[in-house]
Order: C-alpha cells, then sequence, then structure tokens
C-alpha cells in the first residue's frame, strides 16, 4: 500500500510503499498522534524504516493496497 507522510516545514512528502496492513498502519498513526509514542515508525518493502516525530506531522495518506498485476494484457 502507498503511504504519504506530510512534515510540517518540509518542502515534500515522504512517500513509501509499505507491506504493514492498511489496519496496522491505522494504529501507529493513531498511537503516535494520541501521544504514545514520540516518533511515528514505519518499514516499507524493502525492510527500510521511516522515522518521523509526530511533533512534526502534519498529515497521513493511505492509499489502496498494491494489487501486483503478473502478465501480458492486450488492450
Amino acid at each position: 500500500m502507498e503511504v504519504k507522510i506530510g512534515v510540517q516545514h518540509a518542502p515534500r512528502e515522504i512517500v513509501l510503499e509499505s507491506g504493514q496492513s492498511v489496519e496496522e498502519v491505522e494504529r501507529l498513526v493513531s498511537e503516535a498522534l494520541a501521544g504514545k509514542t514520540q516518533l511515528l515508525t514505519l518499514e516499507d518493502e524493502k525492510g527500510r524504516k521511516v522515522m518521523v516525530p509526530t511533533d512534526r506531522l502534519a498529515y497521513v495518506e493511505l492509499g489502496a493496497p498494491t494489487v501486483r498485476k503478473v502478465g501480458f494484457g492486450a488492450l
């Protein structure tokens, strides 16, 4: 799934493809915004971690789960 994170005072958003479920990402974002953690930590499909201080979060946009297309299609 594609996750876009807006960071205050940063000109660009952070975009990553996450292998985590929508529910898990929502839970992590909710906990971060509720003040339970100081960092929002997400992992992308390649195992890299993205950590953003919760006091700098502007928004988090969750895309639909990515459907992998296999094969060739004729239009």
